[in-house]
């Protein structure tokens, strides 16, 4: 069953950071509708056909958020999601589960498996676009602007920028995306390994200490507002982003 096109929007202002979201869908002409709706969206889609496919997808470079079908060939998308849960590299990418499959007990068992949002075909591009949209936020804890700010320090994503206060930080990009990341994930730990692969992705080959290069980078960016203090060393475990001492 392929969904409904609807009308199509383009990029939303406030993605100016362009999301990548992992496509995993058996049927092409579907996965192919739908990476057309991201693209015009101004999203990046990658495609997987089935739950094997997109572990490796995943391993290469984590993605912003998964659009998953329930009925996959080998491993149901229900018990994908769940999988993904259980690992600590997977469980806060947000997943929206689609399926044919409309009945309240289906819809329970899957948001039971820690899905964020549940789409029945056929569904409308315009309203898949809207509801991942609105997932994104919500798992970045982002505004409806797409803003986010924590002890004084604000990400805009529409515009690409860091604020201390209302003085403009000058960032560079591997220190905009470590921060960014950081700031939709504060007050956990992660392994320099973990930062590799959420940061700079899976498939891109870089040695640990690099990510000491970059977090020193940041401090330094961050110091002369005295917002340098909020990324710190957990010793013999990684790095946190914290509003706390």
């Amino acid at each position: 069953m392929i969904p409904s096109q609807g009308a199509l929007e383009g990029p939303d202002p406030g993605e100016s950071v362009q999301k990548r979201v992992l496509i995993v869908e058996d049927e092409p002409a579907i996965r192919d509708m739908v990476a057309f709706a991201l693209r015009k969206a101004g999203m990046e889609a990658v495609h997987a056909a089935d739950a094997r496919s997109a572990q490796t997808a995943i391993g290469d470079r984590i993605p912003d958020l998964i659009l998953l079908d329930w009925m996959l060939p080998g491993m149901p998308g229900i018990d994908l999601a769940r999988r993904l849960r259980r690992d600590d590299l997977t469980r806060d990418i947000p997943i929206i589960m689609l399926t044919a499959r409309g009945e309240e007990t289906d819809r329970v068992n899957g948001l039971d498996a820690g899905v964020d949002d549940y789409v029945v075909k056929p569904f409308s591009a315009r309203e898949l676009i809207a509801r991942i949209r609105a997932v994104l936020r919500r798992a970045h804890g982002e505004d409806a602007e797409g803003v986010i700010e924590i002890a004084g320090l604000r990400i805009d994503s529409a515009a690409h920028r860091v604020f201390a206060g209302e003085q403009t930080v000058s960032i560079g990009p591997t220190e905009y995306r470590l921060l960014h990341f950081f700031m939709t994930h504060p007050e956990r730990v992660y392994t320099r390994s973990q930062l590799l692969d959420h940061v700079w992705g899976g498939g891109v080959y870089v040695e640990e200490r690099t990510v000491d290069v970059h977090i020193r980078r940041l401090r330094m960016t961050l110091a002369p507002f005295g917002k340098d203090g909020l990324v710190q060393t957990v010793r013999g475990a990684g790095y946190r982003f914290s509003a706390s001492e």
